[in-house]
This record gives C-alpha cells, structure tokens and sequence, in this order.
C-alpha cells in the first residue's frame, strides 16, 4: 500500500527543505531563456527545470494551463516532465485547480489521481467554491491512491478575498469553512495529513484564522509577488513548520542555465529552513 501523501511529504521537506518551485512556462518566461514559444521551447524549459531541481527539492508544482495550451503535444510534454520528476525524486504537486460537481469532478480527479492515468500526480490543487462536498469524488480518490490535494482557502490574489473573506450565516467566513473541513479530514492523521489549504504568503496577519489542519499549506506569493522567507512566521505563526513556501519566477528567470537555476533554489532553502527553524 502507498504511503499517504501527507507522510511521504513530511519526510520529503524533513530530508530537502520545504521549498516547492513551480515549472510554470509561460510566453514571457520561454522569451527570457531564449526559447521560442512553441512546444520544442516548452519541453526544453520543462525538461531543464526538471532536471535542475527535481533531484534535490522537495515539490515540483507544474502549472497545467501552460501546457495545456499547446494542445495535446503540450499534454504530453506534461506527462513526461511529471514522470521524470517523479522519478527523480521529487514529489510532483499537479497545480490544475479543478472544481465541479458529480462525475465531472470524479472525471477531474481520475485525471490527476488516479494510478493508472499518465498525468496521475502526489497532490493537486482544487477549488471547492461549488461547495466543499463537490470535492468528495477526489477526495475519496486520493485517499486510495495515497494522494493529496491542496484546496484554496486563502488565496495570494486580491479579487479572492471577495468570496474567501466573506461571512456566513454562522459567522464564520467562507476561507475559515474550508480550513475547518479540512481538519476533519486530517484528524488523527500522522506524521501531516494529506489534504493541505492554499494560503498566500502576501497575506499578513493570519492570526484570526486557524491554521492548524494537520495538513500543509501551500504558500504562494514567495520572490515576484513580493513575500520573502523571513514574512512566514508572522504569517502562518505556529503552523509554519507545515508550510510548503511555493517560489515559481524568483527561480526560473535564472535559467536556462542549470547551475544557476539550483543556486537560486538552494538560496531560497536556506533562507526558508533559516526562517522556520528560527521561529
């Protein structure tokens, strides 16, 4: 049976850092490293990245809508990275953000969950604003297979806060809900759970908010979107030892260049071990 997510990542950031760097090839991206912006140019940057990081970070989070664009050759670029990442080491965390209801969520969730699918992944990002219980499909489906999913709670964007922070009949606000059901489903879990929350590192004060869901929180907003390593303390308090700090730019824009590209990561580990050992 596959060791649950949760365990293989805690073991995974106890060994490597907690760092997660994103594969995210986007036109301007591809532009930088001199590429062209067609699918020879996707899969010399997925590969490079690939081959950069995947032997030594603990996550990998390809973004699928920049291959998906591309079509299917662009599909398939992603299942080769995903399968050469993972088998390097890296667990590979599928950032896809899918949310429906029914067979069509189950469809999702067979896409990037199941074992038998080319694009199967350790954990994938999920929106549940058609309501929490629209997730049960991949819910159930993670758990069989040893996957997790990372569920958007408090987003690093500023028109999430809208829906995120707004207030229920109950009191509670619709981010603190998600945050709640999550607990639920990692209670008892150990050494983390498997099912993590998406919260900004952008964010600031969280203390009015209870991170404590036995789970990761993946944590955007790390180089260009202006949070540092030191910011993840104040932000995520007592739950910072469960953060996976997620850095996609301030790592990539030093490629093509594979030396480079593990400096630039092996900076941002440090400086992240250093702030969470520190707090």
């Amino acid at each position: 049976m596959t060791e649950p997510f949760g365990a293989r990542l805690r073991h995974a950031m106890d060994e490597r850092g907690p760092l997660c760097v994103g594969i995210d090839p986007h036109a301007s991206l591809l532009a930088e490293w001199g590429l062209n912006d067609d699918v020879a140019g996707l899969e010399r940057f997925s590969r490079t990245v690939v081959e950069a990081m995947a032997d030594r970070v603990a996550v990998l989070k390809p973004q699928s809508a920049f291959f998906e664009r591309f079509g299917s050759r662009g599909i398939a670029v992603l299942e080769k990275s995903v399968e050469e990442a993972r088998a390097a080491g890296a667990l590979v965390v599928m950032d896809a953000k899918r949310g429906d209801i029914g067979s069509t969520m189950a469809a999702y969730a067979e896409s990037f969950l199941s074992k038998d699918s080319p694009l199967f992944s350790d954990a994938l990002t999920v929106s549940p604003y058609l309501g929490y219980g629209s997730l049960s499909p991949a819910v159930v489906l993670a758990r069989q297979s040893g996957a997790g999913l990372f569920v958007l709670a408090l987003t690093s964007n500023p028109e999430g806060g809208e829906v995120q922070h707004a207030v229920r009949a109950d009191g509670r606000t619709v981010g603190a809900t998600m945050l709640a059901h999550l607990a639920a489903e990692n209670e008892g879990e150990e050494p983390l759970g498997s099912f993590g929350a998406v919260v900004g590192a952008t964010l600031g004060d969280l203390s009015t908010y209870d991170l404590s869901i036995n789970g990761p929180l993946l944590a955007p907003g790390i180089g260009a979107q202006g949070a540092t390593p030191a910011d993840l303390p104040r932000v995520f308090g007592a739950a910072v030892r469960n953060v996976v700090p997620n850095v996609s730019r301030g790592v990539l824009r030093h490629g093509p260049d594979v030396v480079a590209l593990r400096e630039a990561a092996s900076r941002f580990a440090d400086e992240i071990v250093s702030a969470v050992s520190g707090a």
